[in-house]
């Protein structure tokens, strides 16, 4: 009797938590890809003609600043008749289609987590090229800010402690950095971390830096103008080459990109260019923002910059913006 009741009583409890079990409870497997790679998922014959051709010209776009040419996206395409089993579980994936509603829809973690799947629906073959044409980008940024708070998560997991560093102390601030970055330089008031690359034809010379500083904000109209000046200044202070009169300058014959953006809620600047050491060979990309940080009168600087000789540096890059995008002011 008693094994009976106590039968009866774990089948109780099992049903009463299966009962109360949401559908969305279900444990998703985790998805794979890399960053910065989608794949897009429309018929063949659409992939060869125009619409495909459309959208290799948007995601095929270059991305600012880079030594070589890389594309803003990696796209690779499968038919839909293809599309199940594990293809499903990839990161980011473009749906496109035919419907009634032209429309841009966003679904999260429905296959796997975390993961992105944005539809582009349209009536017609021209629709969808239309669509892509006049909404490429905010496809694109929508799979970008998806990466990077995909790296932010991961960086959070193995972030140094910010309270060795005096420069992030002094400054009032916070950054999510990964402990593989090693302090070079910490002034109080500059902060030069390092990576040491560890995979490819880079590793061992190659590496990834993030430097950290503040300055003076003294006229808010002239601060774009005076992102390469600030920078150079800096460079020349305290980024010094192999021998005596070498240091880190903006390369004088790539005008370097900058764009308006918003970091941690407040008026920002996004640089990316190319960097060099002067009277030297070295050369490489950086990413540079400058934050008005009105309530103290400043202009806080997170930089990072890549030295990775013979490879492909987009995703360098990309880690360190992910980097200078998780910036807080205190």
């Amino acid at each position: 009797m008693k094994k009976l009741l106590t039968i009866l009583t774990l089948t109780f409890l099992f049903i009463s938590c299966d009962e109360g079990k949401k559908e969305n409870d279900y444990i998703l497997p985790t998805a794979s890809g890399n960053t910065n790679e989608i794949l897009v998922v429309m018929k063949t014959l659409q992939w060869e003609g125009k619409p495909g051709d459309e959208i290799r010209t948007v995601f095929g776009e270059h991305q600012v600043g880079l030594p070589q040419p890389e594309t803003l996206l990696s796209v690779t395409q499968i038919d839909p008749s293809g599309y199940k089993n594990f293809m499903r579980n990839l990161k980011a994936i473009l749906i496109v289609t035919t419907g009634e509603k032209e429309e841009i829809s966003v679904t999260r973690n429905k296959y796997a987590e975390p993961q992105i799947i944005v539809t582009a629906t349209a009536k017609d073959e021209d629709g969808l090229i239309n669509l892509i044409k006049n909404r490429g980008k905010e496809i694109i940024k929508l799979f970008k800010d998806e990466d990077i708070a995909f790296i932010q998560q991961i960086f959070k997991r193995e972030a140094l402690d910010e309270s060795s560093l005096k420069t992030l102390k002094n400054l009032g601030i916070s950054l999510t950095i990964p402990k593989r970055f090693n302090v070079v330089d910490d002034k109080g008031d500059f902060l030069w971390l390092r990576q040491h690359l560890k995979s490819g034809i880079a590793r061992g010379d190659g590496t990834n830096n993030i430097l950290v500083y503040s300055v003076p904000l003294e006229d808010e109209s002239t601060v774009e103008d005076n992102i390469t000046a600030i920078r150079d200044t800096i460079g020349k202070k305290h980024i010094p080459g192999s021998k005596e009169g070498m240091y880190m300058i903006t390369e004088a014959a790539y005008t370097p990109f900058t764009y308006p953006t918003e970091i941690d809620g407040k008026k920002a600047y996004e640089t990316r260019g190319k960097w060099e050491v002067k009277n030297d060979f070295m050369a490489g990309p950086f990413i540079n923002y400058t934050v008005i940080d009105k309530a103290n009168n400043r202009l806080i600087v997170v930089e990072g910059f890549t030295y990775a000789p013979s490879v492909n540096k987009r995703d360098f890059i990309f880690e360190l913006e992910a980097i200078g995008k998780s910036l807080k002011i205190k």
